[in-house]
């Protein structure tokens, strides 16, 4: 192993989720956004759920950047998530969806209406 790795602390990821290797829900996708609840004690936690909560403390964050800022991979960041959902620490939400642009047809019916009351 080079030094550099062994400076980083390197943990293995079945360590990090006990072994685990899925989450306890299938909700979460790249874009999903994750908050943290600030009135949930992080005593119990261990270091990276506590990391991971602190950094969601100060708004919300996608499961990409939240894996990102804790250099671990989305595999493991999802898992960890589910358990902090679970526990209550964090509440999950979908990214808004990009809004569907009308159709020809609607925008042709809407002029054409617009027209007929000039």
């Amino acid at each position: 192993m080079s030094a550099g790795r062994r400076d980083r602390g390197l943990v293995r990821p079945y360590v990090v989720t006990n072994g685990r290797f899925e989450p306890t829900r299938n909700t979460f996708d790249l874009v999903t956004l994750v908050t943290a609840m600030p009135d949930r004690p992080t005593a119990g936690l261990s270091p990276e759920q506590r990391r991971l909560v602190e950094l969601c403390l100060h708004g919300s964050l996608s499961l990409a950047e939240v894996a990102a800022h804790l250099r671990l991979p989305v595999s493991v960041t999802k898992v960890l998530l589910g358990d902090l959902v679970d526990s209550g620490h964090l509440i999950t939400r979908a990214a808004v969806p990009r809004a569907q642009l009308p159709t020809h047809q609607l925008l042709q019916e809407v002029l054409d209406g617009l027209r007929a009351r000039l």
